[in-house]
């Protein structure tokens, strides 16, 4: 392991002086590093990976320097239309290091929506043509592997991965909080949501720690999961998974449980949502303006008027709360009023360290939410039949 310190040195003397990216648990300690000691050119959490690598491209162009961008390699999607038909040495050749945090490796205990992402990610790699070296966590590889991506960088102009196993980086101090809100925490949010809507809506819950939180205050309350869809992966999407199952079941109040970091990694969801006006979405944004699940990196939401946003893209029904009754108060206008309806739900960051994760299979949940929603019933509660 070796110290962040160390490997953006390695990347200063190389000429790297600007850095944008998407944060990862596996680069976490990189990440936090990087944030609070940016480079010299400057250093931009983006919004999603695409992003970052537009960005680092539009350095490139105004001032000759190689830029680095980080990503998880779940987010390699997002990045692979810039990378191809931007970057790429047959478009305009722009030479850049991509930093990717290698989730799912082959051989290595990681979660289920990181398994297939990780099995395939050198050989998409290989298939696409783009150069990728294997960072270990033995410092002086790392350096040998720099050497020789700057070396082929320049007979060769493009985008160069890095591929970070885990472990490469030794801590690094966690990123001062953003703003503070003196209310709630998210899951104490997620807890009275859930206890005032109709034991009919379903619950479509975004990546990270909301759906791992939705899943234990069901366990701890006995019921089952069938009504919820908790998107472990695809973030960002949230939104338009309950879009979409809110158009197929207009007669049934859908609910969204989104985060501000997805949010704004596909903001386009917004106005798309409230151009279709479906009277039964509800879409609930708990906003703590952090990426909260890799390292507590400030994203836009505390500094964006998201509600006001919501309503200028056309949302029928808007409201932002911070206290208990407000959104015990907004919840029971949701049922009452035709949507749809936007929620801001200002959150503190953190969770409990003790949080666990889904135990149930996410294929099998899938089919029950399915059968949830095609079936018209009563949510089940352990002890029936159908779990």
């Amino acid at each position: 392991m070796y110290d962040p310190a160390d490997f953006c040195r390695e990347l200063e003397i190389r000429g790297v002086d600007f850095i944008a990216g998407v944060p990862d648990t596996v680069l976490e300690s990189f990440c936090n590093y990087v944030y609070q000691h940016p480079p010299t050119g400057g250093h931009v959490l983006t919004h999603n990976e695409g992003g970052a690598i537009a960005l680092a491209a539009g350095h490139y162009f105004g001032t000759g320097k190689i830029p680095a961008v980080y990503m998880q390699n779940s987010g390699i999607g997002n990045a692979l239309n810039p990378i191809l038909s931007l970057a790429n040495p047959s478009v305009y050749a722009v030479p850049m290091l991509v930093l990717v945090g290698w989730r799912g490796e082959p051989g290595r205990k990681d979660e289920p929506q990181h398994l297939r992402q990780g099995s395939v990610t050198q050989t998409m790699f290989e298939c696409l043509d783009i150069p990728c070296a294997v960072i270990t966590p033995d410092l002086d590889e790392a350096k040998a592997a720099l050497d020789r991506t700057f070396s082929h960088m320049q007979t060769n102009p493009g985008p160069h991965v890095l591929l970070f196993r885990h472990g490469c980086f030794t801590p690094s101090p966690t990123v001062p909080a953003g703003y503070e809100t003196p209310g709630l925490t998210r899951e104490e949010a997620i807890r009275t949501i859930i206890t005032l809507l109709d034991p009919t809506s379903p619950v479509v819950a975004s990546t990270g720690m909301a759906s791992r939180e939705l899943f234990e205050l069901r366990e701890a309350s006995g019921q089952a999961h069938e009504r919820d869809f908790l998107n472990a992966g695809a973030m960002g999407h949230a939104s338009m998974i309950a879009l979409g199952a809110a158009m197929a079941q207009p007669d049934r109040q859908v609910v969204c449980l989104d985060g501000d970091g997805a949010l704004f990694m596909h903001l386009g969801a917004l106005p798309l949502a409230a151009s279709l006006m479906p009277a039964n979405f509800v879409h609930i944004l708990l906003n703590n303006g952090v990426h909260d699940s890799v390292g507590g990196q400030p994203d836009l939401g505390a500094d964006v008027d998201l509600e006001s946003l919501a309503r200028t893209c056309g949302y029928r029904m808007t409201a932002r709360v911070e206290e208990t009754d407000e959104l015990q108060d907004a919840i029971r206008r949701c049922r009452d009023e035709t949507g749809p309806w936007f929620v801001e739900v200002r959150v503190k960051r953190g969770f409990r360290k003790d949080l666990g994760r889904p135990t149930i299979p996410f294929a099998e949940m899938g089919c029950n939410f399915r059968d949830f929603l095609t079936s018209g019933g009563e949510p089940l509660h352990r002890g029936d039949t159908k779990q």
